[in-house]
C-alpha cells in the first residue's frame, strides 16, 4: 500500500500586503504560524488575529465570496489549507457538525451586512 504524503504550503506575507480582499472567491484558508492579520469590512477593523488563528474559512464552509478584507500587520507566516484538504476533513466530520458550520456562518454573514 503506498502512502500519500501530503505537503502543507507555507507564504509569507510582508506588513501591508492583502492576503485577501472582501468580495474575492475564497478557495483557501489560513492558519497564523506567527504574526498578525487584520480583518477588515468597508475600512472598519473587525478583528486582529494572532499566531494559532485561523481565517478565511467562512468561504469554504458555504462557497461564498469573501465577506471581510485581511492585511497582514506586520510580516505574517501561514500555512494555507486548500479546499480540497478541508473539504476532506470535513466530509469525515460529523454531519451534524457539518450542518451546525454552515448555520454559524450564515449567521455571521448576516450579522455583519
Amino acid at each position: 500500500m503506498q502512502q500519500q504524503t501530503r505537503v502543507l504550503e507555507r507564504k509569507v506575507f510582508y506588513s501591508g500586503q492583502k492576503i485577501f480582499a472582501e468580495g474575492d472567491r475564497g478557495d483557501r484558508a489560513y492558519l497564523i504560524q506567527s504574526g498578525n492579520v487584520d480583518i477588515i469590512k468597508n475600512e472598519m477593523p473587525l478583528a486582529t488575529l494572532g499566531a494559532g488563528e485561523l481565517f478565511g474559512e467562512m468561504a469554504l464552509i458555504d462557497d461564498k465570496p469573501r465577506m471581510a478584507t485581511a492585511v497582514a500587520n506586520g510580516d505574517v507566516a501561514v500555512v494555507i489549507i486548500s479546499r480540497d484538504s478541508f473539504n476532506e476533513k470535513l466530509s469525515k466530520a460529523d454531519p451534524f457538525i457539518r450542518g451546525l458550520l454552515n448555520i454559524f456562518v450564515r449567521n455571521i454573514r448576516n450579522l455583519t451586512r
